[in-house]
């Protein structure tokens, strides 16, 4: 019996605790704020609790930035470097230039050489038989001047011709001559053979054509004249020595 009782007490609290939660369900659904109150404190406690590891996940990124930023920074920095050491270069090859330009500009600025400021003179190269003579030109003007091209030689009368210049003779730079400076020429004037057909010339002229006219007239060296075939002669180009090889012909 006693066992009996106390299942049957046992099953009435159940209903009872039952019916309770029955009610209360009721009660929250009819005024919405007994229930309603729990609940929100429990959303938002895990809002907050949810919240916060949001932030910090959010901080750590914006510190990702940060650092990002600073290396567009350095990176800035490091264009801004470049931008003035080419800027410097450029500078420098600025000067550069202006330093060449003004190099030509003053070579073309040097005025040439005139028949009035040049003493020009001949010697026979060595012999016999003496085939060929060294003719130089020097400056007597006081400043510099250029010598270009070959000389115009009249052994003869004009109506044979100039001697004729050797190509491989043509000097690869302008020929400036400084105050006292002399310039010179190698002249073939013959072959030197026995039989050959020559002429003898006490005198000759030699015109600078090729610097705008002038003429000097040259006296031969040697008192018995110079022997010249014209089928033979030439002429080198003005340079400031004679070189081997070039003037050699």
């Amino acid at each position: 019996m006693r066992t009996y009782r106390n299942r049957t007490a046992v099953l009435v609290s159940a209903a009872t605790a039952a019916l309770a939660l029955s009610l209360t369900a009721c009660g929250g659904d009819d005024g919405g704020t007994k229930s309603a109150g729990p609940t929100d404190r429990t959303a938002s406690a895990a809002s907050s609790t949810s919240t916060t590891p949001v932030a910090r996940s959010g901080d750590k990124e914006q510190g990702g930035e940060t650092q990002s930023g600073g290396e567009g920074a350095a990176e800035q920095s490091g264009g801004k470097s470049q931008g003035q050491g080419a800027s410097q270069q450029g500078d420098g090859q600025g000067e550069s230039a202006q330093s060449g330009s003004g190099t030509k500009a003053a070579k073309a600025g040097t005025p040439l050489c005139t028949a009035k400021g040049l003493k020009i003179t001949a010697e026979r190269q060595d012999g016999p038989p003496y085939t060929h003579l060294t003719l130089s030109a020097k400056n007597t003007s006081g400043a510099s001047c250029e010598m270009k091209e070959y000389p115009h030689i009249h052994f003869l009368d004009n109506a044979r011709g100039i001697v004729p210049p050797v190509a491989k003779s043509k000097p690869a730079s302008p020929v400036v001559l400084e105050p006292g400076q002399s310039a010179y020429v190698a002249v073939r004037m013959s072959e030197g053979g026995r039989k050959e057909n020559t002429e003898t010339v006490k005198e000759f002229t030699v015109t600078l054509k090729a610097n705008g006219g002038g003429m000097a007239v040259v006296k031969s060296p040697v008192a018995e004249g110079l022997s010249v075939n014209p089928q033979k002669w030439a002429t080198g180009y003005w340079t400031t020595e004679l070189r081997n090889g070039a003037d050699e012909f």
